[in-house]
């Protein structure tokens, strides 16, 4: 075998049809450098040109299997970049779902055919309650491919990567408290409950952002809170809030006066009894517990983040400032709230009406000239 080590590099130095090769072995051993030898001088037997040593190393991971692909990415790319809760939901879809479908196509061979075929063969799929699966959780795992797929683009020049057109999906439901619903629920409620329930109704703050609530973000003077951190109860640490988005938000008096009662130097906003940290599940089992006995629906500690957000669109907040004071990334997240604002279809009627009144001629068919409206003949009418 004609291979050497030069300056710490193996190489791989042979002549062909009169011809040198001489080229870096893309594995620094000695047996890769000999195998490396070995697949040029077949290429070169079969009449097959070679390509410099980093071209066809990139060729051979643009020819790499997907589920090898995904393994390197879920690795490299998804657990540096996203949250623990973010980790395992990509996890479980490529788990599951993409690499027992793509697993053994080539990368740089997936196409919109493929994609169509996988979406067609998970909308036949039924779940444990044997319906099939709702389009929204297909297109959460066509976001995954297609960020997968993109990445792998960017790292090895793919030519191109296959559309992914996602599904129709209505909007994402939520449930929230009236005004007397809240009151009521509160009325159930003492001691460190009450008062995480209220600041609740009163921030809009996530679950996670409530127990890593510390008193260092809270400005007395300003009677404001930075949101700049959030509890994972899987690392059992803080952690960023969602989507790394600090914010800041106003007191309501009552929180003042709950967050006064409680005030501390430092540490932990809300603690039980014992003066130990709130466990995530006892929330959402108190809030259940409450809703039992005064016979309310049952709902979640997130039921009182969309209450904070109902309730500020129904006073006519703007949906620019409700997603500034949620954290949201997208305004398309806030507009779900829309609906509920008084003033936004009344308007736009009372704006219609008004337009019709100054027309003189309202309520008989109209043709235009130019710009000008003009009643149109009795005999065309017909």
């Amino acid at each position: 075998m004609a291979t050497r080590k030069r300056n710490s590099s193996w190489q791989v130095d042979f002549r062909h049809n009169h011809q040198r090769y001489r080229v870096k072995s893309p594995e620094n051993s000695k047996a890769g450098a000999e195998a490396y030898e070995a697949s040029l001088r077949q290429k070169l037997a079969r009449g097959e040109a070679l390509r410099p040593p980093k071209e066809e190393k990139t060729q051979q991971e643009r020819e790499q299997k997907f589920k090898d692909f995904a393994r390197k990415w879920f690795e490299v790319y998804v657990k540096p970049n996203n949250k623990h809760s973010e980790i395992k939901n990509k996890e479980y879809a490529l788990r599951r779902r993409l690499v027992p479908f793509f697993g053994e196509i080539q990368i740089d061979k997936i196409t919109t055919l493929h994609v169509n075929e996988y979406v067609a063969q998970r909308t036949k799929e039924r779940t444990r309650n044997r319906k099939p699966p709702c389009n929204k959780t297909i297109n959460n795992e066509l976001i995954i491919l297609g960020t997968c797929l993109r990445t792998a683009q960017e790292w090895y020049d793919l030519p191109k990567i296959p559309k992914l057109k996602k599904l129709k999906a209505p909007p994402s439901r939520f449930d929230f408290l009236s005004q007397e619903e809240s009151a009521f629920l509160l009325q159930q409620l003492s001691g460190v409950w009450y008062d995480i329930v209220l600041a609740g109704l009163d921030t809009g703050l996530r679950r996670g952002e409530l127990e890593g609530l510390q008193w260092s973000d809270i400005n007395w003077h300003n009677k404001t809170l930075t949101v700049r951190h959030s509890w994972c109860e899987t690392q059992k640490a803080l952690t960023s809030p969602k989507s790394n988005r600090e914010r800041h938000i106003s007191l309501t008096n009552r929180v003042c006066e709950i967050l006064a009662r409680r005030r501390k130097e430092s540490g932990f906003v809300f603690l039980n009894e014992q003066g130990k940290k709130i466990e995530s599940k006892r929330i959402n089992d108190r809030l259940s517990g409450a809703c039992k006995k005064i016979g309310l629906r049952r709902i979640t500690c997130h039921v009182l983040r969309h209450t904070f957000a109902s309730h500020l669109a129904m006073a006519g907040v703007s949906m620019q400032k409700i997603q500034e004071l949620l954290g949201h990334e997208s305004i398309q997240t806030t507009m779900r709230y829309a609906h509920l604002a008084p003033s936004s279809s009344r308007e736009a009627i009372s704006v219609l009406e008004a337009s019709r009144a100054a027309l003189p001629n309202f309520g008989h068919y109209l043709v235009t000239s130019g710009n000008q409206a003009l009643p149109m003949s009795a005999d065309f009418a017909k």
